[in-house]
Parts: structure tokens; C-alpha cells; sequence
């Protein structure tokens, strides 16, 4: 299968099926001498590990990580850097049914159409869970940003109609509740309105932020490799995911320029800017402010409520989608964002290293 490879210097390619043997991803591009651990990967997959609360999936995975090749002695050798999370609760039987119809919302008619044929089993690779190698290979990037003093955190903004207070903001508080929001009464109200969606055996989506602070400017291409262009792709590319926007996004529409304009100033004896509307990018490079975007996750598609489909031999039926399913995707997706923003903003840092001739002079003499 073409398209399962991201990024160009730091590449990675993730590979496995929701119900085969394992989720895994190869690193191509890691720097030699950064310190690594499973340690330090473990962390970001647990975030993003099911059964952690009753608005996700009751599936059983320790989701432990296996490092197999490209470090040693504790410390990145340069080579592919190749991991391995082995699935433990596949529950196959669950799905044999899926193989005759398609489930509103998934891509089993899309699968068969391009291939002849699909991996009915949680869907194959187009399962949350092929995730799992994103996730790992992002702590990576995330680490080595960690070195350059660059910080990513994501978190959520809206489960369904409920909305965070920017004036209540807490990020710490993100990291203590089961829908990630940084706003306490928030959340409460959130999961107040899963509870709703639960017992109409529905779901709901949301809105996921995430901030990235410390990036220097002058990072991204002019053209086809905008910084902005880039984290899109990456966040349309994960599979929940509808919508995108970077900074004022589509409020921007309805602005005028004075307003969306963002004034620069002088402070501290460098250039700066008094606002942040155009979200940490201009041309597509970024400014040296916090890059600030947003995407829309949609519902689960996976939903006990009887809906209409169509079965492959054309006969209309109504199906009840059985198995363990999130009925909210947003707090196990908040890692899934982070991560693959540090993969995008560690790509491209890294071909910025040649964009002028001056720093290759420094570099080699």
C-alpha cells in the first residue's frame, strides 16, 4: 500500500492492521546522540492507550512498546530506528459480520472500491489504531524538539456543543480529567453530555488545540512546504479528523485587514508582533510567535443505533455496529496531534539547515 510514509528528513513509516499481529512504525532521519528509551515512548502511548475511561474503548492493549533496532547504549545511533506494539485483545469475531455491508461513516466501501477487497477486522489499516506508530515515532520528534527548547501541547477545546473558558484556562488541568479540556467545569459539562450521547447509544466529536511555543522563525518552505500547509496535511491525514485552521482560521473571513492584520514591534531589542491572529505563520513561514491551530474531529462512526447501509450484493439493510468502540474519539486523538505536529515542525527544521549559505559556511569550517 502506497502513502504509509511521512515526512522527508525525518521520514517515518508506520505499518501493521488493527487485528493483525501487531502496529508498528520505522524512523528514518533521527539525528545520532539523542538519549532514548522505551521510557520515554511508553509515555506518549499510554496517553492514547484505550480502556483508560468509560468514554473509550473497553479493548485490553498494555500497548507496550518494543525499540528493535537504532539505539544503543541508550543513545540514537543515526540508522532506522524501528518499533513494535504487538496487539494482545483482538476480538476478530466481533466484526465478521462487517465483511458483507459497509458501515456508514468508515471506509469499507471506499477499501473495496480502490482494492477488490478489505481487512473487515476493525477496519485494517484504517483503524485508530495504525496511530499507535505515529504516536511513537512523534515522541521521538517531540524529545529532540524538547533539546532545541520547542514545546508542543495539545488539548481540547469542544466535545460536542460544550465549549472550554479561555478566561478559565488551566493546561494542567487537561492532563487530569477524562476529556482532556483545559477548563474543569468544562469537562464536567462534557462528560455530562457523553453520558447523553451514551445512553442514546450515539457519539459526538469535538475540537482539538494545539500550541507550539519556542519555534524560531524563518522555518518552512514558501511554496509547496509551508509550515501551515504541512501541519494540515498531517492532521487531515489522521483519519478522525474533518476540518483545519491556524490561528484566527475561518474567523478570519469575516474580518477586516486592520483587524486580522498582526502589528510588529520591537521588544527586548528583537522583532516582534503585538498579536497572533495569523497563528504563528506568514508566507507559510513561521513568525517566532506560538503556531496556534485547530482541528475538527468528527463522531465515532462505530454506534449501537440502528442505521441504514446497503450490503455488498445491493440490498438495503439497517445495521447495529457491535464491538468496543470510543464513543468519543477526541481524548485519545489529543496525542495523536501533538505528536504528528512534532513530526511535521522536526521535518521541517531540519531542511531549513541548508536554506542559506552562510550557516552551511559556518557549519563545515
Amino acid at each position: 500500500m502506497a502513502g504509509s510514509t511521512y515526512g522527508k528528513l525525518f521520514s517515518i513509516t508506520t505499518w501493521g492492521e488493527s487485528h493483525g499481529a501487531g502496529i508498528g512504525v520505522v524512523v528514518d532521519g533521527c539525528p545520532a546522540g539523542l538519549p532514548l528509551d522505551t521510557a520515554d515512548i511508553q509515555a506518549y502511548l499510554n496517553r492514547r492507550k484505550p480502556g483508560q475511561s468509560r468514554y473509550a474503548t473497553q479493548r485490553k492493549e498494555p500497548d507496550t512498546v518494543a525499540l528493535l533496532s537504532g539505539v544503543f547504549e541508550g543513545k540514537t545511533t543515526g540508522t532506522p530506528i524501528s518499533l513494535a506494539v504487538y496487539n494482545k485483545d483482538h476480538h476478530s469475531l466481533d466484526y465478521r459480520d462487517i465483511a458483507s455491508y459497509y458501515r456508514p461513516g468508515h471506509a469499507d466501501y471506499t477499501f473495496d472500491e480502490k482494492y477488490g477487497f478489505r481487512d473487515y477486522r476493525g477496519g485494517g489499516r484504517s483503524s485508530g489504531r495504525e496511530t499507535i506508530g505515529r504516536v511513537a515515532a512523534g515522541a521521538i520528534a517531540a524529545k529532540l524538539l524538547h533539546e532545541l527548547g520547542i514545546e508542543l501541547h495539545a488539548y481540547a477545546t469542544a466535545i460536542g456543543p460544550v465549549q472550554i473558558d479561555r478566561a478559565a484556562f488551566d493546561l494542567s488541568e487537561s492532563l487530569r480529567n477524562a476529556v482532556g479540556m483545559p477548563d474543569a467545569r468544562a469537562a464536567k459539562a462534557a462528560q455530562a453530555h457523553l453520558e447523553q450521547c451514551m445512553k442514546q447509544q450515539d457519539s459526538c466529536g469535538g475540537i482539538i488545540e494545539c500550541t507550539i511555543t519556542g519555534m524560531p522563525a524563518g522555518i518552512g518552505e514558501p511554496v509547496f512546504d509551508k509550515l501551515d500547509a504541512n501541519l494540515a496535511k498531517a492532521m487531515l491525514s489522521i483519519g478522525s479528523v474533518k476540518g483545519f485552521e491556524i490561528g484566527d482560521g475561518f474567523a478570519a473571513a469575516a474580518a477586516c485587514g486592520s483587524e486580522n492584520n498582526d502589528a510588529f514591534t520591537i521588544k527586548d531589542g528583537a522583532v516582534t508582533k503585538r498579536t497572533n491572529h495569523a497563528g504563528g505563520t506568514l508566507g507559510g513561514i513561521s513568525d517566532g510567535s506560538p503556531v496556534v491551530f485547530r482541528v475538527a474531529v468528527k463522531p465515532t462512526p462505530s454506534i449501537s443505533r440502528a442505521q441504514a447501509t446497503v450490503d455488498k450484493a445491493g440490498h438495503k439493510i439497517d445495521v447495529s455496529i457491535k464491538g468496543r468502540h470510543d464513543p468519543i474519539i477526541v481524548p485519545r486523538a489529543i496525542v495523536v496531534v501533538e505528536t504528528m505536529a512534532a513530526i511535521t515542525v522536526l521535518d521541517l527544521l531540519l531542511g531549513n539547515m541548508s536554506a542559506r549559505l552562510d550557516r552551511i559556511r559556518d557549519f563545515y569550517r
